[in-house]
């Protein structure tokens, strides 16, 4: 196999991907004139400044092989994973790129976490685009997301999004939202390679763009909050999904068109947001009733 940095070097290089960063990918950026709070046209210029990720685990690592193995530097894994590996190990040898068998403490080490699967691959970042207000992405349903603050619970709404077809996913970047990581990407199981994924930091202004295309629909509680089954499907659906604690903002809210809600059967009056998620991708991916109201 070939070689690579022995134990003593893996703090070092890989430094850059301890479980701190699991709870937040978000970096403040002042290069130019780029601001935080505001879309903008510099992502050659934000992309330079990314470092390579780490993903861990056997569906992650295995859909990376199949939609962007090209973008992978270095592959870890342990003995017990020999067999899931092997094939992968092959690209890597043919295309004389690095790859290493660890016991498992290097194997913490190197992945950053001690939730790696028994296998942790280095890739290429992969830079997620600012959405595009004039050209935005047309489909029968966009997943947004408004502060959604746990990778855990990203990586779970990717997952739902890509098993229900969902192809979109746009992501209000602000300071205390998750973005992809190492956590997001595991907790996926390989879904985050079959969405196309777009920030903004200008969510509302975003909706508004979207509005000629869709019916934006905030997820909610509110009192203004109608019935899921009684949302009109006349036309695609941009579904917006809010912060774990605070729901959708009130100005992302005000940029929707409608509120919708998922109605309790029992004690319990709301659900995690991954959950609710689940419930409503399902339900809007079901082709719609012919007795469904236009509004």
């Amino acid at each position: 196999m070939a070689g690579l940095p022995q134990a003593e070097h893996y703090k070092s290089l890989f430094a850059s991907f301890s479980s701190e960063k699991e709870e937040s990918s978000f970096r403040p950026i002042t290069l130019g004139t780029i601001t935080p709070n505001i879309d903008s046209k510099a992502d050659a210029l934000e992309a330079a400044l990314m470092e390579n990720e780490i993903i861990c685990g056997a569906n992650a690592v295995g859909a990376l092989f199949r939609v962007r193995g090209a973008d992978v530097l270095r592959l870890f894994y342990t003995q017990a994973a020999r067999q899931t590996v092997g094939h992968w190990c092959a690209e890597m040898a043919r295309t004389k790129r690095p790859y290493r068998e660890l016991p498992p403490d290097e194997m913490a080490r190197a992945a950053g976490t001690a939730h790696h699967g028994g296998i942790a691959a280095v890739v290429k970042p992969r830079y997620i685009p600012i959405f595009d207000r004039k050209a935005p992405p047309i489909a029968p349903l966009l997943l947004v997301l408004d502060g959604v603050a746990n990778p855990h619970n990203l990586g779970a709404i990717a997952r739902s999004a890509a098993f229900f077809g969902v192809k979109d996913l746009l992501i209000h970047e602000v300071p205390w939202g998750a973005m992809p990581s190492d956590a997001a990407y595991r907790t996926a199981e390989g879904a985050m390679e079959h969405l196309r994924i777009h920030k903004t930091r200008d969510l509302p202004a975003a909706l508004s763009a979207l509005t000629p295309h869709y019916r934006t629909v905030a997820a909610g509680l509110g009192t203004s909050a109608m019935r899921l089954e009684s949302l009109p499907r006349d036309r695609p659906v941009a579904l917006v999904l809010g912060n774990e604690e605070n729901g959708v903002s009130p100005a992302v809210l005000a940029a929707c068109r409608r509120e919708v809600r998922v109605e309790p059967r029992g004690p319990m009056q709301s659900l995690n947001v991954a959950q609710a998620a689940a419930v409503l991708l399902h339900a809007l991916t079901l082709p719609a009733p012919a007795s469904a109201p236009v509004v």
